[in-house]
């Protein structure tokens, strides 16, 4: 009988140490997986979970040659989740055009080199392994204020689609595609508490989502449960946005006031910036 367990394997999660990464690192300690924490810097408290702890790796996931020597460095690697992104808030005629190219570096270049790190890594053994991409909403809809991450997730989850054709089928490729995260940051992106209220009554299942929903997604793509899962893109956003032209004509909603005021939002990133 298949089950979500990933015992005996090893999970390399990029960002792993806080926010999004930190929540996906907990949920794949707790579902039995050995994890390897990367980020540039080590944290004051490595994850932990179900009486076991993460390991760290300092790596910048940018570097090809870092990357390949990370990977060969490790006993197995048997999951890869490229978590490791995020964007200030930067209009695209504004600012450096450098920093625009190292947003999409960071978000869709990284990833890619990650992925061909590992994969030679997950060949070695029978079952091969699993990669998950973590998307954003930013992906599929205008991204004002974030044009460059926003197309750089959009390239990502073609990448997802194309590596799960040519990586098939020792390697499943799969994307989660998050809406907004509640994350340590949060405050950043949508205020104060009584923001992060405002924005949460936007969404329909009445919350922000937390770091674990996102882990519990990893979880279940790493596992057996997930066998025949590749090429596909789950999103994670708990029912989406309520479409603004419904609140402009004052349509559909109970009380029959338009929304507004603190929920309006600018610079979402949909994730935990890194």
């Amino acid at each position: 009988m298949l089950a979500l367990d990933l015992s005996g394997r090893v999970a390399v999660v990029t960002g792993g140490v806080r926010g999004v990464g930190l929540g996906i690192s907990r949920a794949l300690l707790e579902a039995g997986a050995e994890v390897v924490a990367v980020a540039r810097r080590e944290p004051a408290e490595l994850p932990s979970a179900g009486g076991r702890t993460a390991r760290f790796a300092a790596l910048d996931v940018r570097d090809p040659a870092a990357a390949g020597a990370f990977a060969r460095g490790l006993d197995r690697v048997d999951v890869l989740v490229n978590n490791a992104g995020g964007t200030p808030f930067l209009p695209v005629a504004e600012g450096d055009p450098a920093v625009h190219a190292k947003i999409i570096e960071l978000n869709l270049t990284a990833p890619l080199v990650m992925a061909r790190a590992v994969r030679e890594r997950m060949l070695e053994r029978p079952e091969g392994g699993s990669i998950i991409m973590i998307s954003s909403v930013s992906a599929t809809r205008p991204s004002p204020g974030t044009a460059a991450y926003g197309a750089a997730k959009a390239g990502l989850e073609n990448l997802t689609a194309s590596l799960a054709v040519e990586w098939a089928p020792r390697v499943r490729v799969n994307a989660i595609t998050l809406g907004m995260v509640r994350t340590e940051s949060s405050h950043l992106h949508y205020g104060d508490e009584e923001g992060v209220a405002a924005v949460e009554r936007t969404v329909p299942l009445g919350r922000l989502a937390d770091p674990g929903d996102v882990g519990a997604a990893c979880a279940f793509l790493a596992s057996d449960l997930a066998a025949y899962v590749s090429g596909s893109t789950l999103t994670l956003h708990g029912g989406g946005e309520r479409p603004a032209f419904l609140d402009a004509a004052n349509v559909g909603r109970p009380d029959g006031a338009a929304a507004g005021g603190p929920a309006t939002r600018t610079g979402k990133t949909g994730e935990d910036p890194k």
